[in-house]
């Protein structure tokens, strides 16, 4: 049986439009699913490392992105209680002939909206309104049952429906694990802060930090603030307190204070990530994305390893059928390739996460540690950017 489509793919966000658009450039029938009424993203500030970059050129997206964003200057740590900085790394010419590529900052929405055209220009068939609910599997094919009560027939199915996927249960039964912080976010026009700067600033403190970088061109900063919430876990947790987001800051020096006030208060954003899974796959489905390896925001490779998915899924599939053999074979070479880096930095982001927040003597001993390195951090970055191809995570 023929059925028309070789892979459907669960969820329209970064990850799957990513990998559908390349999939469909490589010649498969791909037809992409999503719950929501329209396609769309949620939040503002999106950063993409040379690991990222290098393969949205390749894809012929990373003038556009470019466009639509910035090139930040530097990425700064700055003690939150004094206002120093710490670290610094130069994103100028030197780091991009480094890795191969630029470090952008851009607006989730635009860069959605570049894949989303991206995946229509290859031939990719949109569905918005189709929540998917279950998912059953044939020898030679996958079924895709839609809360409609409409059926999709294909040969393989993909899974990029986020931190909370449905369809990672039919692999996994773990659930999210809360990291006990929140976010508040917002945006401002740079023309009304001064000082807005080019560069990415992380303000880090005991239980706490803001991010700030430019967006659009110059035109906005994008504002981040995390801390720790006593609520994080409970299951009123989006729901914000609107005295809770100053009280998280107030040791914190009068530039981070003051960013405050620029920062919605209607909304909170829960921070979570999943333990790693040594398998992201089952018969024909494979998770990639949030779905198969989500991680909290401390390295900023979200979008960044949804890109390397889609990238090496359809070098390990190559050309050839997606017959049971042939499928078998790719997801085992994409799962050596891709499962140890990022479960990696899944680890890594947890650990990097927990030095943002130290306090007491840990954190004097982590702000000397800093200022005291800051001419050879990028030796010890070159295994997330480098450019040498090798995504495995195996080498340091």
């Amino acid at each position: 049986m023929d059925p028309g489509i070789d892979v459907v793919v669960v969820g329209g966000g970064v990850a799957g439009l990513a990998a559908a658009s390349a999939l469909a450039r490589d010649d498969r029938r791909v037809r992409l699913v999503e719950k929501a009424s329209e396609f769309g993203e949620v939040g503002a500030g999106l950063q993409l490392g040379p690991n990222a970059t290098r393969i949205l050129a390749e894809w012929g997206l990373l003038d556009r992105v470019i466009a639509s964003g910035v090139l930040p200057a530097r990425l700064v740590l700055r003690d939150a209680r004094d206002g120093r900085e710490l670290i610094a790394l130069d994103l100028g010419e030197g780091f991009r002939q480094r890795y191969g590529g630029p470090y952008v900052v851009t607006h989730r929405s635009d860069l959605h909206g570049i894949l989303l055209d991206a995946a229509a220009a290859a031939g990719v068939e949109l569905r918005t309104d189709s929540e998917v609910v279950a998912v059953r599997f044939d020898t030679d094919s996958a079924t895709t049952t839609l809360a409609s009560g409409a059926e999709l027939v294909s040969r393989v199915v993909l899974g990029a429906d986020g931190l909370h996927s449905r369809l990672r249960s039919l692999i996994s039964d773990d659930a999210p694990v809360p990291s006990g912080y929140v976010a508040y976010r917002g945006t401002v026009s740079a023309a009304e802060v001064e000082h807005a700067g080019s560069d990415v600033v992380g303000w880090i403190g005991p239980d706490c930090h803001l991010v700030q970088y430019p967006l659009r061109r110059h035109e906005i900063l994008n504002q981040v603030a995390v801390f720790r919430s006593p609520r994080a876990d409970s299951a009123a947790s989006e729901w914000s307190d609107p005295d809770e987001l100053d009280a998280a800051f107030a040791r914190c020096c009068a530039p981070v204070r003051s960013a405050l006030g620029n920062l919605r208060r209607d909304r909170r954003w829960p921070m979570s990530d999943r333990e790693p899974l040594a398998r992201w796959s089952r018969d024909r489905l494979l998770l990639i994305g949030d779905a198969a390896h989500p991680m909290l925001q401390y390295l900023a490779q979200g979008a960044c390893q949804a890109i390397e998915d889609a990238r090496e899924l359809t070098r390990a599939l190559g050309d050839g059928p997606l017959d049971t053999t042939h499928w078998r074979q790719a997801v085992e070479i994409f799962h050596e390739r891709r499962v140890p880096r990022a479960t990696r930095i899944q680890a890594t982001a947890r650990w990097w996460g927990d030095l943002w927040h130290c306090d007491g003597m840990a954190a004097t001993l982590r702000n000397a540690y800093l200022r005291d390195h800051d001419s050879t951090i990028v030796r010890h970055i070159d295994w997330l950017y480098g450019a040498t191809g090798d995504y495995s995570g195996t080498k340091a």
